[in-house]
């Protein structure tokens, strides 16, 4: 059987998908790739790195819930830092932005630094052990 195949994209479910937009271009330094109304649902695709997109969708009829970890589903997303050098420097550019975070933890199997998105949505950066 052949290798387990890569993530090639994550796509979220926003509350307003201008307002996330905006948030998202400003943390990734890029624009969507792709920004296109299917009927369904509008959606704003960007590219991430390594070919990988972060999709972020709105939906005409959205379920007001509010999102939590704890319901069965997504936990969080975590983008990859080569090492601590780097998660540090991303912890620059989320101060420089404004954005709250939790500040860098260490763990036996690595440090992750976790913040939200405006509809909550739990990030993190995350580096291997040293």
């Amino acid at each position: 059987m052949a290798d387990f195949p890569a993530i090639t994209h994550v796509a979220l479910t926003v509350s307003d998908l201008e307002r996330s937009a905006a948030w998202y271009e400003r943390l990734l330094g890029v624009a969507p790739a792709l920004d296109e109304d299917t009927g369904a649902f509008q959606h704003k695709v960007y590219p991430v790195s390594d070919g990988m997109l972060l999709g972020l969708h709105a939906h005409p009829d959205p379920d007001e819930t509010t999102f939590t970890a704890t319901r069965p589903g997504l936990d969080h997303v975590a983008f990859g830092c080569a090492n601590r050098q780097e998660l540090e420097q991303w912890q620059s550019r989320l101060d420089e932005l404004g954005i709250e975070h939790g500040g860098i933890q260490k763990a036996h199997y690595g440090s992750g630094l976790s913040f939200k998105d405006p509809d909550g949505l739990p990030l993190e950066f995350f580096a291997p052990p040293e």
